[in-house]
């Protein structure tokens, strides 16, 4: 025995084969189906082409940084004078003169030993210092730029270690300065470090820091983290007289110079 096909009715009350809609129907989603399957492939593959472009972006811009310092002239580096716009203390501004610069050099001698082990996941391949002072001569600040040897894994999980840690607030891993005989800095040794600041970059193999004192050669027994001696109602020396203010606003500057060297250096010509 055999059945015909299923009749329904249409709008005109007229029978029809019921069959013939279910195929519709089905080839309709059969259509629909494929296009919603191309739009997600293509949604997934635009997502990866744009992920790929990211990273190698990432990937130029960290290389392009971690030659630097044999690629650029120091000006660019450590300018001759920095202007601090509302970089002091109640959003004074400050200009800061450079009055020595360090030849480039490996990081054997340039580091107090806990700082020294604490950076030695990432290694040294240069190490370019620069010693500053205000425009009235009171004060002196050491900016270093450590250029390591790590990848971007290297650098974040130090990065992380440094700020779980607060390891860039602890007195016993304070930068050293550098003292440059016949200048202000003459006398600006490891018994005058008032303040300091040190950053792990995550997007260079980069770790920028700076250390500030008195330029009369004065020794502090309390010294203090930028980011505590900047904090409103700090009363200790160091804040007080803005030694806090010197070494952040002095980092922070050079910091954003080092950026600026980068983007330019990775810019396609149009």
């Amino acid at each position: 025995m055999s059945f015909g096909e299923p009749e329904g009715y249409d709008h005109d009350a007229r029978p029809r084969p019921l069959g013939r809609r279910g195929r519709s129907q089905a080839a309709a989603a059969a259509a629909c189906l494929v296009l919603g399957l191309g739009l997600i492939g293509g949604a997934v593959t635009g997502s990866w082409l744009v992920g790929d472009s990211g990273t190698a972006e990432a990937s130029s811009t960290f290389t392009t940084a971690g030659g630097l310092w044999h690629s650029l002239p120091v000006d660019q580096l450590f300018p001759p004078t920095v202007e601090g716009r509302g970089a002091g203390p109640g959003g004074a501004d400050r200009t800061w003169t450079r009055i020595a610069v360090a030849p480039d050099s490996g990081c054997a001698d340039a580091f107090d030993p806990l700082l020294r082990k604490a950076l030695t996941s990432v290694g040294c391949e240069r190490l370019l210092r620069a010693t500053y002072t205000d425009a009235t001569e009171s004060y002196v600040t050491t900016v270093g730029l450590l250029f390591t040897k790590a990848d971007a894994a290297a650098m974040a999980s130090l990065a992380r270690r440094f700020d779980r840690d607060r390891l860039a607030r602890r007195t016993d891993l304070m930068p050293l300065p550098y003292a440059a005989k016949d200048t202000v800095a003459a006398h600006f040794g490891a018994k005058q470090r008032a303040s300091w600041t040190l950053s792990v970059l995550t997007d260079a193999p980069v770790v920028v820091y700076s250390v500030s004192g008195w330029a009369d050669g004065r020794t502090v027994d309390d010294p203090q983290p930028a980011e505590e001696a900047m904090e409103s109602g700090a009363t200790t020396a160091p804040a007080q007289a803005g030694l806090g203010q010197e070494a952040q606003g002095l980092a922070d500057r050079v910091e954003r110079d080092l950026r600026k060297n980068v983007r330019s250096g990775t810019e396609q010509p149009a």
